[in-house]
């Protein structure tokens, strides 16, 4: 379908195909220079002492839960309002997702009295998820985190550039995890990125990137080493070239890109406060600074939500769902032992959530288009008064 408004949009120039060409001519498309230039430039944007870029977010999940030591019957708890990849890192090391509930309705991040509530003598890690780009409490929870001796995993997929207290999210915990995808707020189309603090855990992780091999091909390539040994069991989640050669150039750019999110989102939410009232907006609050990844707003109660979208739909503008509540998934809702306190404000929001169009390019008079797309879709979603 040709939407008039889509939900994201990549914003790629002259500079993305001059970085891609730069690679295909210098005929090393495997780790080599550009990777290490990523993860140097990443580190210095983020504030972290080591960054280890890998094939995506999903598998910098993966890894930072074998290095956290998580171990078949521990316990970790995550966020149900989160993309299931949060959970399932868990359960790919034989570990345990325990689900805690969110704020409020204001702001859909993990609750830290909700994570204290589920601690138990098994739990060894939490995971955290920066919703939308705004900050999880992280002074509370690393304050939970000493009390009871946990690791802390920062879901940094949404926050690329958000800041805490003048720290970057992704760099609060023992590691941070964050995602390149294509409708992230920078994108390499797949790939992600891993930062630590702790050299020993870089030192762990950058092994288990590459099949627990002590040197790369890089490494051989350039005379630094003529073999070497497997001393750990690792994976292949090594990134390419290629994507880190567009990811250097979309992280000189996405400072500019995060503050045009800013303007778009300060944009719809004056316009939903005037034509909408009856919209509820969250993160109206101030914590920390965002990077304005996405765009959630929640319909009033008894709003079709399906005919809701429909309408958009009909209107040109894509909208989305962020996230049915991975509790609710087949693969999860049997497993009741995932469940340790009621998730009331998660499912509650889970119902009525519905994600806006939100990207650099977005214009003035999409957001309009946009916003009284959304009056004409609440008119005809309501519910009878008969």
């Amino acid at each position: 379908m040709s939407w008039r408004v889509p939900l994201a949009d990549i914003d790629f120039d002259l500079q993305e195909e001059e970085a891609a060409l730069r690679v295909i001519r210098s005929r090393w498309l495997s780790m080599g220079e550009e990777t290490q230039g990523f993860e140097r430039e990443f580190a210095e944007f983020s504030g972290a002492k080591h960054a280890l870029a890998v094939s995506n977010a999903t598998a910098a999940l993966h890894l930072a839960c074998i290095a956290a030591g998580i171990q078949p019957g521990d316990e970790v708890i995550v966020p149900s309002l989160s993309f299931v990849a949060t959970a399932n890192a868990v359960r790919y090391v034989g570990g345990t997702p325990i689900f805690a509930d969110i704020e409020s309705e204001d702001w859909l991040t993990i609750a830290p009295a909700s994570i204290e509530k589920c601690i138990s003598e098994k739990t060894r890690a939490v995971i955290v998820m920066h919703y939308a780009g705004f900050a999880c409490d992280m002074p509370a929870i690393m304050d939970i985190a000493q009390k009871y001796n946990l690791m802390v995993i920062e879901d940094s997929a949404h926050a690329i550039g958000a800041e805490l207290n003048g720290r970057k999210l992704g760099t609060w915990g023992d590691m941070g995890c964050y995602s390149f995808f294509s409708n992230k707020n920078m994108t390499t189309g797949e790939g992600g990125m891993l930062t630590t603090n702790d050299d020993a855990l870089a030192e762990r992780l950058k092994l288990l990137r590459s099949h627990g091999m002590t040197s790369l091909s890089w490494d051989r390539h350039k005379g630094r080493a003529w073999t070497y040994d497997v001393v750990d069991l690792g994976f292949n989640y090594r990134i390419d070239e290629l994507r880190a050669a567009l990811g250097r150039t979309q992280l000189k750019k996405v400072t500019g890109f995060n503050k045009r999110r800013e303007d778009a989102t300060a944009l719809y939410r004056a316009l939903l406060s005037e034509i909408t009232p009856e919209i509820h907006i969250p993160f109206m609050q101030t914590r920390g600074t965002s990077c304005y990844h996405i765009m959630p707003i929640l319909l009033p109660e008894g709003v079709d939500r399906i005919k809701f979208m429909e309408s958009m739909k009909t209107d040109g503008v894509q909208t989305s769902i962020h996230y049915p509540p991975i509790h609710y998934f087949k693969n999860y809702a049997e497993r009741k032992d995932f469940l340790r306190s009621g998730l009331h404000l998660t499912e509650n929001v889970g119902m009525k959530e519905v994600t806006l169009p939100l990207y650099p390019a977005l214009k003035n008079e999409d957001i309009k288009w946009v916003v009284n797309a959304i009056r004409r879709a609440l008119d005809t979603a309501q519910p009878s008064r008969e």
